[in-house]
C-alpha cells in the first residue's frame, strides 16, 4: 500500500495517489464523456467507498477523492465494469487524450480520437503525465491546454501535426492522423524524450516529417456557463463536485450524458439550461477566473488553506487569480495575472508569474492579502 504515497506522477484507477483525505482515484472517460449509467455508477462508488467528492481536471477526467484503502477494489471493479477504466492497466495508463468537448460523432475529432483509442498498444512506454490532444473541430478549442502529440486545425483549414513547444505544425493527410501521433511519439521515445520528461522541455530537431509552418487556427471561445449547441453548460467551483450532487443533475432536468472539458465547465446534454444551486451559472462569474489546487489539509505537500481565499479574493481581482498551496501550481502550470503560492503556512504575491514566481511581497497570511486587495 505504500505505493499509493508516491509523488510526481499522475495517479489512474489502477494506481491511486494518497492524498490528504485518502486515496485519490483518476477516470478518464473517453472523449471526455459519461453516459448516464456511468455518472450514475461513479457517484454511487464515490459516497460508498470515498468521501463523496469528485474533482474534474485540467485534462477533462474526473477524480474520485477519499477512498478508503480497503474500498480501492471495489471503486476499481464497479469502474470497470462500467467501461470507464482499461481492462489492461498499461494501456490505461496511456490512455492521456484530450478531445476538443464539442466533438460529434463522425467529425474529425470524434473520428481521430477514436481510431487512437483502438492503437494506443502501438505507443512506447512514456510517462504517465504525457498526453495527447485533438482538436480537430472548425476553429482551435485548446490551443492553451497542455499535450505533447497534437492534431489540430490549421489556419489553412486543414489538420496538422503539431509537437508541443513548437509554434507550427505540418500538414497531415486526411485518414493518417493516428498514424502521424503515433509516430511522433515514438520519436520521441527514441530520441531521448522520455529523460525530457515532456515535448515542450525536449529541445531536440524535429524530424523533417514532422517539421511545417503553418500555424493553428485561431482559437474559438471556450465553452461557458449557459445554453449550448449541445444541451447547456455550468462552472464547478474550482472543479469540485459533490456526488449526490452530480448524480441528482442527471435527473432534476434530466441529462443524456456529460462532457468533461479542461476549464472546470460541465456540459449537460439534451438538458435545458436552468439555475443549479451551488453551480456556476452566469460566464461572468469572476470564480471562472480563479484557480486554486485543493490545498490544505487535502495535499499533504499544502501548507495553506487556498480556495476560501480564492473564493473571497476573485471578486477584487482583475484577470486570472491562481491560489497555489505548494510551488508546484498543479491547480495552474502556467502564469496568471495574481498568483499566491504558500510557503511554510503563508503566502508569496507574485502578478504574472507561475507558482513560485519572482514574489512582489512574501510572507503573508490571509488577512494581509485580503486588505491588500481591498478586499478585507
Amino acid at each position: 500500500m505504500s505505493d499509493f504515497a508516491v509523488q510526481g506522477w499522475c495517479p489512474d484507477a489502477w494506481h491511486p495517489m494518497m492524498a490528504g483525505d485518502g486515496l485519490l482515484v483518476r477516470v478518464k472517460p473517453r472523449l471526455g464523456r459519461l453516459t448516464r449509467e456511468q455518472v450514475l455508477g461513479l457517484c454511487d462508488a464515490a459516497m460508498t467507498h470515498g468521501n463523496g467528492l469528485i474533482d474534474m481536471t485540467r485534462r477533462a477526467n474526473l477524480q474520485i477523492r477519499g477512498v478508503r484503502e480497503a474500498g480501492w477494489q471495489a471503486v476499481l471493479d464497479r469502474l470497470l465494469a462500467l467501461n470507464l477504466v482499461d481492462a489492461d492497466p498499461a494501456i490505461e495508463k496511456r490512455r492521456n487524450i484530450l478531445v476538443a468537448p464539442d466533438w460529434r460523432t463522425g467529425g474529425d475529432s470524434h473520428r481521430i480520437a477514436s481510431e487512437l483509442q483502438e492503437r494506443l498498444g502501438e505507443l512506447p512506454g512514456l510517462s504517465s503525465k504525457v498526453g495527447f490532444v485533438i482538436d480537430a473541430g472548425r476553429a482551435t478549442a485548446l490551443c492553451g491546454e497542455a499535450g505533447d502529440f497534437r492534431i489540430e486545425r490549421g489556419e489553412k483549414g486543414n489538420l496538422i501535426l503539431r509537437a508541443d513547444g513548437r509554434p507550427a505544425g505540418v500538414a497531415v493527410a486526411a485518414g493518417k492522423e493516428a498514424d502521424a501521433l503515433i509516430a511522433l511519439a515514438n520519436w520521441f521515445g527514441e530520441s531521448g524524450g522520455v529523460d525530457a520528461g515532456r515535448m515542450v522541455r525536449h529541445q531536440v530537431v524535429l524530424p523533417d516529417w514532422a517539421e511545417g509552418d503553418i500555424l493553428p487556427a485561431p482559437p474559438m471561445a471556450r465553452i461557458a456557463p449557459g445554453r449550448h449547441d449541445l444541451g447547456s453548460a455550468y462552472g464547478l467551483p474550482f472543479g469540485r463536485v459533490e456526488a449526490r450532487f452530480l448524480a441528482g443533475m442527471m435527473e432534476t432536468p434530466p441529462a443524456g450524458a456529460i462532457r468533461l472539458t479542461p476549464w472546470r465547465v460541465l456540459l449537460l446534454e439534451g438538458a435545458p439550461a436552468v439555475r443549479r444551486e451551488g453551480l456556476l451559472c452566469d460566464s461572468a462569474d469572476p470564480l471562472l477566473r480563479a484557480e486554486a489546487c485543493p490545498g490544505a489539509p487535502y495535499c499533504p505537500q499544502a501548507t495553506v488553506e487556498t480556495r476560501d481565499l480564492a473564493r473571497r479574493l476573485a471578486p477584487h481581482v482583475e484577470g486570472r487569480l491562481h491560489v497555489s498551496g505548494c510551488a508546484k501550481g498543479c491547480a495552474h502550470p502556467r502564469a496568471a495575472d495574481v498568483t499566491l503560492t504558500g510557503r511554510e503556512g503563508l503566502f508569496d504575491l507574485c502578478r504574472n508569474a507561475p507558482a513560485g514566481g519572482p514574489s512582489l511581497r512574501s510572507a503573508l497570511g490571509p488577512a494581509e492579502i485580503l486588505a491588500h486587495f481591498g478586499a478585507a
